[in-house]
Parts: C-alpha cells; sequence; structure tokens
C-alpha cells in the first residue's frame, strides 16, 4: 500500500517506518511455478496443499459447469499474494474467510491477493467460486477437457485439473480429495476413490467421491456421462467399479472382457508390487476420440480405441501397475518419468511371461536386437528424456530394457525384494531416479552408478552384457519375437496424442 506522506525530512521517514510491519518486507509472492524445468509455469510456489474439497454441478448438454472449489494449505513462505493454476472464470475467492482480491496472468495462473499478508506455516483455507464452458478453454492451444455425447471427461498428463478445478498442479503437491458433482437425473458422475453417498431431488442427483489417500492433480479425474457401471470385489478384498459408455458399439464387448479383469490383475501384480495401496481400483471407458489410457488413480481411464482391435489386458496391467509406480510413489520432477513409464512397461513383461506369451529376457533381447546402433531410439535419455521426449517409446522399451538390465546384475532375489519394497519405502510420497539408484543399492549392496547411467542416461545403445553378447551378435536376424509382442505393442500409444 502507498501512502502518502506529509511530515517533511526525517520526520516522513519515521512515519514511513512506523506504518510498515516490521516484517513487512519479507512478504513475497509465490512463484508462478514450482520449479521444475520441464514446465516452468506448471504448479506454483509459497505454498503445499493437503485437501481439496470441490463441490460442482455440471449441465451436459450445455457443458456448463460451477464450482466452489475449498482448498486446505500451509503456507512455505512469507506471502503477499500466489496463484493457483485454473482456467475458467472466478467470480469470488476467499482467503481464511475474507475476501481476496485476484486477477489472471499467462496462459493458465490465477493470481490471489489475500487482505492480510500470509506469514510462513499460515494454515489457510481458500474458497474458490466459479463457472465456464470447459471445452471453450485452452491454454499453449490445447484443451484436455474432451466432450462424449453425453458429457464430457477430464483425464489428460501432464495437465489435466485447469479446466474443472483450481489447484497447485504438480505431482510433488499431494492431497486428498472430496468431489462432489450434481447432474441431471440419468447422467452419472464419476471420480476417484470411494463413491461415500448420492443423493436425488428436484431432478438432479449428486455424487460425493472419496479419495482419502494422497493424490497428484493430473490423476484426478472427472467422468460426466451415461454409464454402465459394475463391482465386485477381488479374491484379495479390493473393491473394483468399473464402468463403460452405453454408446461403445463395437467396443463394448472388448473392453468389457479387458477392463473386467482389474480384480484378477490387481491381485497378480501385489504378488510383485506388495498389497494394493489404495481403498478400490476399477477403470472406466468412456466414448471418447482420444486414443490413450492413462492411470487416473483408483479409476482408471481407457479409450475406445484401446479395445478397437480385441481384447487388451496388456493395456490393463500397464495402468494397474502405475498405481504402485506413478500413483502410490509419484515423480518428485517429470523428468523423472522412467520410474513411472519403465516399470509399467516391465509389468507388461511380467504379464508376459505369466502368460507364457515370452519370458523378460526373451522380450529384452528382442527389443535389443530390433533398434541398430544408429537407431534414434538410442539418443533418448529415459532417465531424463527431456519435455519434448517425455512420452517417447523409448522411456518405455528402453526403460524396461535397463530394468531388466538391473535385474540381471543384482539377481532375481534382491530384484524381487526391490520391487515390492520400492512401494514401501516411499509409500504416498515422491522419489526421484537417484531416490530409486540409491535404494536399489543399498537392497542390493552393489554398486550401480555405472549401470544406470548405461541404460538411462547415455545417449547411445550399450554394449550387450558379456554373458550374452554371442546370443545377439546376430541380433537383428537371429531373435525370434515374442507372442506377447504384437499385444504390447499395440499399447505403445497409450500416452501418445494427448489432447493437444
Amino acid at each position: 500500500m502507498h501512502r502518502r506522506i506529509i511530515a517533511p525530512g526525517a520526520l516522513a521517514a519515521a512515519s514511513l517506518l512506523l506504518a510498515i510491519p516490521a516484517s513487512a518486507a519479507s512478504f513475497s509472492p509465490g512463484a508462478p511455478g514450482i520449479g521444475d524445468p520441464y514446465y516452468p509455469y506448471y504448479g506454483n510456489g509459497g505454498y503445499d496443499v493437503s485437501h481439496y474439497d470441490l463441490r460442482l454441478r455440471y449441465q451436459p448438454t450445455t457443458d456448463e459447469l460451477q464450482g466452489t472449489a475449498t482448498i486446505l494449505a500451509r503456507t512455505t513462505q512469507a506471502l503477499s499474494s500466489f496463484d493457483l493454476d485454473f482456467l475458467l472464470d472466478v467470480s469470488e475467492v476467499r482467503v481464511n474467510g475474507a475476501k481476496a482480491a485476484f486477477t489472471t496472468s499467462g496462459q493458465h495462473e490465477l493470481v490471489i491477493t489475500p487482505k492480510t499478508p500470509l506469514a510462513k506455516g499460515t494454515p489457510i483455507t481458500v474458497v474458490v467460486r466459479y463457472s465456464g464452458v470447459p471445452s471453450t478453454k485452452s491454454a499453449y492451444g490445447f484443451t484436455t477437457w474432451h466432450r462424449t455425447p453425453d458429457g464430457a471427461v477430464a483425464a489428460d498428463e501432464p495437465e489435466a485439473a485447469w479446466w474443472w478445478y483450481p489447484s497447485n498442479d504438480h505431482p510433488s503437491d499431494k492431497a486428498t480429495y472430496d468431489v462432489s458433482v450434481a447432474v441431471p437425473d440419468g447422467t452419472q458422475a464419476l471420480s476417484n476413490g470411494t463413491l461415500q453417498s448420492t443423493s436425488s431431488k428436484l431432478g438432479w442427483t449428486r455424487y460425493n467421491w472419496r479419495q482419502n489417500k494422497p493424490q497428484a492433480t493430473y490423476l484426478t479425474t472427472l467422468a460426466l456421462g451415461e454409464f454402465d457401471i459394475t463391482t465386485s470385489t477381488s479374491d484379495g478384498g479390493v473393491p473394483v467399479i468399473n464402468a463403460y459408455s452405453k454408446d461403445l458399439g463395437d467396443n463394448d464387448g472388448a473392453a468389457r472382457a479387458s477392463v473386467e479383469r482389474t480384480g484378477e490383475v490387481v491381485d497378480w501384480l501385489s504378488g510383485y508390487f506388495g498389497p494394493y495401496p489404495f481403498s478400490t481400483a476399477g477403470g472406466y471407458v468412456p466414448n471418447t476420440t482420444t486414443g490413450y489410457a492413462l492411470e487416473t488413480q483408483t479409476r482408471v481411464y481407457y479409450s475406445p480405441k484401446q479395445f478397437a482391435n480385441g481384447s487388451n489386458t496388456s493395456v490393463v496391467v500397464h495402468e494397474l501397475a502405475h498405481q504402485w509406480y506413478g500413483d502410490d510413489v509419484s515423480l518428485k520432477g517429470w523428468k523423472d518419468i522412467w520410474i513411472n513409464e519403465g516399470f509399467a512397461r516391465y509389468a507388461q513383461w511380467l504379464w508376459s511371461e505369466h502368460e507364457g506369451e515370452g519370458t523378460t529376457q526373451e522380450l529384452a533381447d528382442y527389443v535389443y536386437a530390433s533398434h541398430p546402433a544408429d537407431d534414434a531410439f538410442w539418443t533418448v535419455k529415459p532417465g531424463d528424456p527431456g519435455p519434448d521426449d517425455q512420452f517417447d517409446i523409448a522411456v518405455y522399451d528402453r526403460g524396461a530394457l535397463a530394468i531388466q538390465a538391473l535385474r540381471n546384475e543384482i539377481g532375481d532375489d534382491a530384484f524381487f525384494r526391490i520391487l515390492k519394497g520400492w512401494p514401501k519405502e516411499h509409500a504416498y510420497g515422491n522419489a526421484s531416479v537417484a531416490d530409486f539408484q540409491k535404494y536399489a543399492e543399498q537392497v542390493s549392496g552393489k554398486p550401480l552408478a555405472a549401470l544406470f547411467d548405461t541404460w538411462l542416461f547415455q545417449p547411445s545403445k550399450p554394449a550387450a552384457p558379456a554373458a550374452r553378447a554371442a546370443s545377439l551378435a546376430k541380433a537383428d536376424t537371429a531373435v525370434a519375437q515374442p507372442k506377447s509382442w504384437k499385444k504390447i505393442e499395440a499399447t505403445n500409444d497409450i500416452h501418445a496424442a494427448r489432447g493437444r
């Protein structure tokens, strides 16, 4: 605040000092980005969110969304203002009960100035009232809000939240969620976690969903439309909720034949990765034109196109593996994407072996042989691929090769202890590639820096391990294609062609 000082000279200076609290100079705006070099303006600085309470109302015929978001957080610095990532039209913001000033900045920043500055360590409650038509909004030339014939879906990576709720949109700031959505009778609203209750009034039905474990913003999903919902419980006791649009056409049978195996696959993966980390599992298949699947926490998003050529259990294995590797333990920064995608791909290799359609080593040999030394495949570094190559096939396949190389180096006993121990070691938190290397060295008792550097960070084809050099010498012609390869290859667009 600028005051007009009317006293001359030293008196003016003294008056100014008296008018400003001694601590005022330490208050500053929170950064408009959380500090991720891949996406400099994603997330925000100065606070940490613990819970999102979203109360929404959606009209599918017009795509109109109204909402009130209540965000519980704590400041991590002394703040004069702070940002949320958001695109819809805001009518009011309150911080700790008092009206706050707000404006927009850049492509997706909502800048909030509270009535009084916030000291470091202050618990804050931020209430944002908003409305808009999400399908009319875009940032950086794209949208991640996908209209369907009977509603809409929010599911994308690395961003999706901006189109339907204000957030600190970066995986390093995970939070719990309550998502309450009112839709016209006959329409359903799906989100993550457990359906707590439903209620109907005056032609509208409200669905109340709760995610009681920490969840990254991009893993939070919203599906609005007419669904056939199935429920079951796996042999291991995990409740499963699946949903299918009623107009999937020829893809309906294959989608159900795949996604209905969720409980079986969750139990099978638990044998490798440890107990399932969440209260429910499941997936949904809306009638969208997108081509990818996404590991939205506890309620996986699948495009109908994943099932255009028949059932596809391999994609279900991939996305459910993410519930441990990516959702339970999330990446610290987007450069750590290998921990998500390499291990989800390796789970597909383990499933291939389980199905008798090719061992993990046979798949590794085939991938290695399929890419000659001058193939651009080897120039992508899975351990830090860069934002343009974040979802390149090398992050998946070379990433899984690195995991097989680790297994061969340390032996099965240590390897499988690592697979199961890692989600427990960093449960509901965040970790980096460097953290994983350190953990693998700790469990195996072996130095692994050279192996990780060779397979994850060098832009060149690693030499074949000595023990396998002879069998791989004639690699381009000698290695047979495993029976499972075409099924695995069919999932290569899992994260390709995002909503761009």
